[in-house]
């Protein structure tokens, strides 16, 4: 594995940290909060965003206009069986979400998930670095690169992996930072 590719699949990892992230409620209205969540639509499981238009008309409300007015009743069942955490008010145009102001203790529980998703995120990088060092090994064993070039790479591949478990650090400290500020 080179280390381009070991960079881009380090790079699929810290993006895809971040769109977890995005799915974590702060004070803010987000429409990111909503992608995980998925309606039963005509025996189909569709992600909510191919269903609706989203929208976030204020700081503390999201809504939520469904293309089709006959898959309103899915839609809010989807929103109440999902782990948003908000009830949807239907008025048979559009569904809207009100963000109520977060508890202190429940800052601190959405700061220990996102600390839970930057730990899952490291953890990719660790696997895809663990990959890469076994291919070096396979190299050296197989004679096809030198003890001095093996030790070389390892070198590279464990600075890179530094690199970006750096970067979910520090995606970690602004998500944090977005959870406990009012």
């Amino acid at each position: 594995m080179m280390l381009d590719d070991l960079k881009d699949n380090m790079q699929k990892s810290v993006e895809a940290t971040q769109r977890s992230f995005n799915t974590i409620r702060t004070g803010r209205a987000n429409p990111a909060i909503l992608d995980r969540v998925t309606v039963d639509y005509y025996g189909t499981e569709t992600p909510l965003n191919q269903l609706a238009n989203i929208s976030t008309p204020e700081a503390t409300m999201i809504m939520i206009q469904p293309y089709d007015k006959g898959s309103m009743g899915q839609i809010e069942k989807a929103i109440q069986m999902s782990d948003v955490g908000l009830t949807p008010n239907n008025d048979g145009q559009v569904i809207r979400l009100n963000i109520p102001p977060l508890t202190e203790e429940r800052r601190k529980d959405l700061v220990k998930l996102a600390s839970k998703m930057a730990e899952e995120g490291k953890v990719a990088i660790r696997n895809i670095r663990r990959d890469a060092i076994d291919d070096v090994r396979k190299q050296e064993k197989n004679s096809d690169i030198s003890k001095d070039e093996s030790r070389d790479l390892q070198d590279d591949i464990q600075k890179v992996t530094d690199k970006f478990t750096n970067k979910i650090d520090d995606l970690l400290k602004s998500k944090e930072t977005d959870i406990m500020t009012v």
